[in-house]
């Protein structure tokens, strides 16, 4: 087992906790943030999920290189963001987009 990736895995934890951390620690005072922060806040964790997305979807290896992909996890989180958007609903876009991967993966696409 190697050690290499815990410099790393400390790093991304002190980048993250410490907005997580906020609504914990003023959640008492959360109702007298100004309107944009609390905005930005609620945006936090559909950013996060998108960014996970997009590298697990753009991005494969290859012979142990990244190298760029378009297959059937990109229709996967078109629909996701389409529902999203259209209801409003993030349940039923990670649903749907399951659903796609799922019965895709069933018929054979890659």
């Amino acid at each position: 087992m190697s050690t290499d990736l815990v410099p790393l895995a400390v790093l991304m934890f002190a980048v993250t906790y410490p907005s997580r951390a906020i609504g914990l620690l003023a959640a008492p005072a959360v109702d007298r943030l100004p309107r944009w922060a609390l905005e930005y806040l609620q945006l936090v964790g559909p950013a996060i999920l998108a960014a996970l997305a997009a590298v697990n979807v753009m991005v494969t290896t290859v012979d142990g290189r990244p190298s760029f992909t378009v297959g059937l996890a990109w229709l996967s989180v078109i629909a996701c963001i389409a529902i999203v958007a259209w209801r409003r609903n993030l349940f039923l876009g990670l649903g749907a987009a399951v659903a796609i991967a799922i019965v895709g993966r069933l018929g054979g696409l890659p």
